[in-house]
């Protein structure tokens, strides 16, 4: 018998710079198994990464469930890094960093997410 097939990874992607979010979106939906979700608000009930925003990121609640598996675009400022550490985020990435360098920021939080049971 062969493999069953997995359910589709969830990627939300709540970012305001609309050619960066698009530059990115088509990179991660050239994988069969991600389902890209572009958002205004991104929902943490949701699961999967969430790829946010500063502006995004001040819309979720000061804890962010499983923070392990957010991915924050963010200016290399003390208080948008401060946010993000009393928030719980470790994958940060800069405004002017590449889609690739943010691709490769992506994978490794799905790499901590929990898959579900199959």
């Amino acid at each position: 018998m062969g493999a069953r097939p997995s359910a589709m990874e969830i990627i939300q992607l709540a970012i305001t710079d609309s050619s960066f979010a698009a530059a990115l979106r088509d990179q991660l939906v050239r994988n069969a198994g991600w389902k890209v979700l572009t958002v205004d608000v991104p929902d943490p009930g949701q699961d999967g990464v969430m790829v946010l925003d500063a502006r995004s990121l001040e819309l979720l609640p000061s804890r962010i469930p499983k923070p392990e598996r957010v991915v924050l675009i963010t200016p290399n400022d003390p208080q948008h890094l401060a946010r993000a550490w009393d928030a719980g985020v470790v994958s940060v990435i800069f405004e002017h960093d590449s889609v690739s360098t943010a691709m490769l920021a992506i994978m490794a939080a799905r790499l901590k997410v929990p898959k579900p049971a199959g």
